[in-house]
């Protein structure tokens, strides 16, 4: 499918997907094959014939049900510098979705995105916490410790369905859309049922589990965080420009760029800051930009997400990013660090190395 075509076609299962309507429920008999594969491997991880792997780290998974982002990686750059704060040793995993090749390799804050991944390259440059991508969430769980071995906390950058690694805690992310029509793929945006049926072999307990609302109307239960972008925008030399500069009459004509799961959401806090965009481009998520610029015309400054611009500014060192400012709520905090003083010592007390079961 080409690129062209992608955004439009996710545009519109994003829409089918807020409603049981003609498209969802041409789909649903598709997603009953779908929730019965999910329900098949969830009783096999039950009965133990598929196994999940331990580590000596206390594992906090991040993720989400939905189909699309709701503020993942956000989530874990806010994670890790409250843990961090709390002077415990963190470190990042993540599979890298969207680099080439599988090789398990410690991101780096001058690695290239199309090796270690766009959303562990952001969380290591945000954070400078040792981050780690594998082809199994286990296998660079293993080779971090190895190079870190006072680490105490593993973040795991999704992953909230990869049960072969045992977690101790997860957080589940929401956004507007909640759970959407409620159905699972490809009739609706669910991955899993939900609510879920805890697998407590994998590590799932009900008391574990930590909802976090990104978006302004929460459906259910759980806790908020606020998002918004800065009042500044940064260039590729990391100098801040404020948005003002932007606005000015006589400045050139804005062309907003997104290459992540919800575009609109980005346009919309641009256009909620008052910029004049001249142009919006929505591409599919972990867009790559080979051969984007060819379609750009002279005149325009491009703007963009963080995550994005790791990878435009090789090619297109004007384009200026402006980041998110995320702040859950202190409750999300105070829930966190009570959950994960009931595990962690449990943990301390055993002796250091890798274990499997």
């Amino acid at each position: 499918m080409s690129d062209a075509l992608r955004p439009s076609l996710q545009s519109a299962l994003v829409r089918a997907w807020t409603r049981r309507g003609v498209l969802a429920s041409l789909l649903w008999p598709v997603s009953l094959i779908f929730w019965t594969l999910v329900g098949l491997r969830r009783q096999l991880y039950r009965w133990g014939l598929f196994k999940t792997q331990r580590v000596d780290a206390l594992v906090i998974v991040v993720g989400n049900v939905i189909a699309g982002g709701a503020g993942k990686t956000p989530t874990v750059i806010a994670l890790v510098q409250h843990l961090q704060a709390q002077q415990h040793q963190v470190g990042v995993i993540s599979r890298g979705y969207g680099r080439q090749g599988n090789a398990c390799i410690e991101v780096q804050a001058d690695s290239r995105p199309q090796d270690a991944g766009d959303e562990p390259l952001l969380i290591r440059r945000a954070t400078q916490a040792p981050v780690f991508v594998g082809r199994t969430r286990h296998e660079a769980a293993r080779a971090l410790l190895a190079c870190y071995p006072q680490t105490r906390v593993i973040l795991c950058d999704d992953g909230l369905q990869h049960y072969g690694l045992y977690r101790d805690v997860e957080i589940c992310v929401f956004d507007d859309r909640g759970t959407g029509n409620g159905w699972l793929l490809p009739a609706g945006p669910l991955r899993e049922p939900w609510p879920r049926h805890a697998v407590s072999r994998v590590g799932q307990r009900d008391d574990r589990l930590l909802v976090l609302h990104t978006g302004n109307r929460p459906a259910f239960a759980g806790f908020t965080a606020h998002r918004s972008l800065a009042p500044f925008a940064v260039g590729s030399d990391h100098t801040r420009i404020p948005l003002e500069t932007l606005r000015a009459p006589g400045a050139k004509p804005l062309i907003a760029i997104a290459g992540i799961a919800q575009p609109e959401s980005f346009f919309s806090m641009l256009r909620a800051l008052g910029l004049p965009l001249a142009k919006t481009v929505a591409l599919p998520d972990h867009y790559h930009f080979d051969s984007f610029f060819r379609t750009i015309g002279e005149g325009y400054r491009i703007i963009c997400t963080e995550k994005d611009a790791e990878k435009l500014w090789p090619t297109a060192p004007d384009a200026l990013a402006i980041p998110l400012v995320f702040r859950p709520d202190p409750a999300f905090f105070a829930a966190l660090d009570t959950t994960i003083a009931e595990r962690l010592p449990s943990k301390l007390s055993s002796a250091h190395g890798h274990k499997t079961t």
